[in-house]
């Protein structure tokens, strides 16, 4: 999503004893969040300066954390011996398609084969990179429309088990719903199947942003990004068809700095939803456990291969918090 217009910068670090940089809390509402982080756990800085940080994806491959500064069209790799690295640039404007804020990549996933999947704002295309990954080659277009028009701005995504690709298109990658450039005037939730056919399997929400499959993939949580209507959908799904719809959760007048973003499932069936205040962890029923407090906007968030960390992108900063396994 794009950047918001208030932010809190960096005077809110401070060192831990131990030299660590860290910031915020967390905020714990129920103790079922207890068996999810540590009751000492803080949440540690890892790297800052970006723009607006978006994207985590955790690489086997590489070892490290893949992710996007998306007004600044790059993409940096972070690990742990190394620290941050540059690992592409551009990320997601190639002048591939029209585009006046020539913004770069958003959300980040990895095929069953190791190959990278990007959500490219600037290109206004869902884009593929072959693994190795250690050797980035070109982009690859997947998908770049519906119906013979552009796409408006792909912002995050997430494959099935049987390898349908779910995505969202709203326009922050564009200057927003008047662009003379914006083609497709809903901005919708669409499904690319295993076979290459595409449906626009949503279009209710004004600014659809990160979304999650839940473990058994019967329901597809969707945030929109507004102020006026700050929330999470659950739609249940049946061979990838949207059946019904029910608000997972309504943050609209909740208080806290950023808005319902990105998100992704625990293995325990736990959703890890970055909105106002920072992460916000829920039960697979909707039930408000308490909040990863970054003190600054959260886009996303991703967990590494076994689950015993979260890194999160908030605002100029990438953290991270030590989870329980």
């Amino acid at each position: 999503m794009k950047k918001p217009i208030l932010s809190i910068f960096t005077f809110f670090l401070f060192w831990s004893v131990i030299g660590q940089k860290t910031i915020g809390s967390v905020e714990r509402l129920d103790d079922e969040i207890n068996n999810l982080i540590p009751s000492k756990a803080v949440i540690e800085v890892l790297a800052d300066g970006f723009n607006w940080a978006e994207g985590p994806v955790w690489v086997p491959e590489l070892n490290g954390l893949l992710f996007t500064d998306v007004p600044e069209n790059k993409m940096y790799l972070w690990k742990e011996a190394e620290g941050l690295s540059l690992y592409l640039n551009p990320s997601g404007y190639t002048a591939y398609a029209p585009n006046v804020k020539k913004s770069g990549a958003n959300g980040l996933i990895l095929d069953p084969k190791g190959n990278l999947i990007i959500a490219q704002h600037g290109d206004r295309r869902i884009a593929l990179i072959e693994k190795p990954l250690n050797k980035p080659g070109a982009f690859k277009t997947i998908i770049d429309r519906f119906k013979g028009k552009r796409f408006n701005s792909p912002n995050d995504l997430i494959l099935s088990k049987n390898g349908d690709l779910y995505f969202t298109d709203p326009p922050y990658g564009l200057s927003g719903d008047e662009d003379p450039l914006k083609e497709i005037q809903t901005n919708g939730v669409y499904k690319l199947d295993a076979k290459g056919n595409l449906s626009q399997i949503y279009s209710d929400l004004n600014r659809p942003n990160g979304l999650a499959l839940s473990k058994d993939e019967c329901i597809l949580y969707v945030a929109n990004s507004d102020p006026k209507k700050n929330l999470w959908l659950a739609l249940s799904l049946k061979n990838g068809t949207v059946l019904n719809e029910r608000v997972f959760f309504d943050a609209t007048n909740k208080k806290g700095i950023g808005f319902a973003d990105g998100m992704k499932v625990h293995s325990k069936g736990y959703v890890f939803a970055t909105g106002p205040g920072g992460v916000l962890i829920f039960t697979p029923k909707g039930k408000h456990l308490g909040t990863i407090r970054t003190k600054v906007a959260t886009a996303n968030c991703a967990f590494n291969l076994d689950e015993s960390m979260l890194y999160m992108t908030s605002d100029n900063i990438l953290a991270r918090i030590h989870l329980k396994q």
